[in-house]
């Protein structure tokens, strides 16, 4: 049974879908139907790596070392087209919204055109990964397995991108719990194939780091003709024209990449500076870089469902935007706000009260000689992520809300500027000429989230983004 979407319009009998009560609309039950399936599956691509690694962490100590960064490098190379094809979801629900739905699939399909063509130039990078890998300076046996993971997860790029692409007409229509479904059978089919490639089974050879590389191709493969049969269901053909809408726009395609590009810059940014930060800290000492990867980690616990509701936000307030009722996009985004408010410091006490609690599964088995010395730091550095976990939800709900309106220059300029002025370039020269240590870095990284937060709380409060729109402007209506 399909999902009620969430448009104004009342029902029809032409295949649309069901819409909302009126009384809920901007309602903490609206938000809750949209975000619970998105915060389920926010972060499918990472468990689909964080799988590839525990496997691995039994075939191999070597592998373990490679798939990170060979992983992380694939992430940045691909994040900024993958940013950029993620906003598709923007103008999906402002169309939707205004009642537009040949429009809804025509943005689809310039996500789509987009998508193809970027998964195509990355694929033209792996056939340079073993002499890029090489060139890096890690140990011979290590860059050759980085060279070869990096150049098998390439080929998921151009099924990943389109994932991406079609999920956005689902999501941006409040259709979630297709997402989720989606996203849960590809995680599943990614850890089978772990299971029956990495380590041999019946006639299978034993595949090892490269297996892990084509489970996740296997299964971002599986999503994408997933949603491909759902996109191009009779029932979508005959609502939305998913087929006779399929024409390169050119004035379309423009104003996709207008706002979509600089959502993807800022992807790309953050995962670059967030890179170079690690780079610096990876100079303190190995315990410093351990303890570091281990706090980030555990903050993921906390950061990743809020990527989901923000999503749900952002899809929201795109479509009151659309309908012309931004006074329900703000009620929407308080609510959420309210919400991951509370779930970020009921986080925040567990660092602080309970940080044995969410390490022991890190430490329970540990023999090693200097991993007291990490858990302590760890403990330390918990209480950082505490302070700014907080403001952390702020930025994501209020950035997110912002961009769905169409406010993304803001958000990359803004975020650019704070994430490099506060907390990459003081870190760089504390570390390289003042002997700075650990403590100094980590103040540096959450003064930048702090203000990150307060920044896009700014933004959203001065309300420019309520006279906002991505979608062009129907005869006798202004933009």
């Amino acid at each position: 049974m399909s999902e009620p979407a969430l448009s104004h319009e009342p029902a029809a009998t032409d295949g649309a879908i069901p819409t909302d009560a009126p009384e809920h609309a901007g309602s903490l039950r609206e938000l809750l139907r949209i975000a619970v399936p998105l915060i389920i599956s926010s972060g499918s691509v990472s468990v689909m790596h964080l799988a590839n690694r525990m496997f691995l962490t039994r075939y191999s100590l070597d592998a373990v070392a490679a798939v990170l960064p060979s992983g992380i490098l694939h992430w940045t190379i691909i994040s900024l087209i993958f940013g950029t094809v993620q906003y598709a979801n923007t103008f999906v629900a402002q169309y939707e919204g205004a009642g537009r739905r040949d429009r809804v699939a025509a943005a689809v399909w310039q996500a789509i055109y987009l998508a193809v063509g970027g998964g195509v130039l990355v694929n033209l990078i792996a056939l340079q990964a073993g002499p890029m890998f090489a060139a890096i300076g890690h140990e011979p046996a290590i860059a050759k397995l980085e060279g070869e993971y990096f150049g098998t997860l390439c080929f998921s790029s151009v099924p990943m991108l389109l994932t991406a692409a079609m999920t956005c007409f689902f999501s941006g229509r409040g259709q979630t719990r297709v997402v989720m479904a989606v996203n849960v059978i590809g995680v599943s089919v990614n850890v089978l194939c772990d299971y029956l490639l990495i380590f041999g089974n019946g006639p299978i050879p034993s595949l090892g780091i490269r297996g892990a590389g084509i489970s996740t191709v296997v299964a971002q493969t599986v999503e994408c003709v997933m949603l491909a049969w759902l996109f191009f269901d009779p029932s979508q053909r005959a609502a939305y024209g998913t087929t006779s809408n399929r024409a390169f726009d050119r004035e379309l395609f423009r104003r996709f990449v207008t706002f979509g590009f600089p959502q993807g810059m800022h992807f790309f940014l953050d995962v670059a500076s967030f890179a170079v930060f690690m780079q610096f800290i990876g100079r303190l000492g190995k315990t410093e870089l351990a303890a570091t990867n281990l706090a980030f980690n555990l903050n993921t616990l906390a950061f990743i469902p809020m990527l989901g509701l923000g999503t749900a936000v952002s899809t929201l307030v795109g479509n009151r935007i659309g309908e012309g009722r931004p006074e329900l996009a703000v009620r929407t985004t308080w609510t959420a706000f309210k919400l991951s408010a509370a779930y970020m410091l009921t986080f925040a006490a567990i660092y602080v009260l309970l940080p044995d609690l969410i390490l022991r599964p890190y430490f329970a088995d540990s023999a090693e000689a200097n991993s007291a010395a990490v858990r302590d730091t760890v403990v330390l550095l918990l209480r950082f992520v505490a302070v700014y976990c907080f403001f952390d939800a702020m930025g994501i709900v209020f950035g997110f809300a912002i961009r769905g309106a169409g406010d993304t220059r803001f958000a990359l300029v803004f975020s650019c500027l704070t994430a490099w002025s506060l907390m990459v370039m003081p870190t760089a020269v504390s570390v390289t000429w003042y002997g700075g240590g650990l403590r100094s870095s980590w103040w540096f990284c959450t003064i930048y989230i702090i203000v990150l937060g307060l920044g896009f709380f700014a933004r959203f409060l001065a309300g420019h983004w309520k006279s906002m729109k991505v979608i062009e402007a129907v005869r006798g209506e202004d933009m």
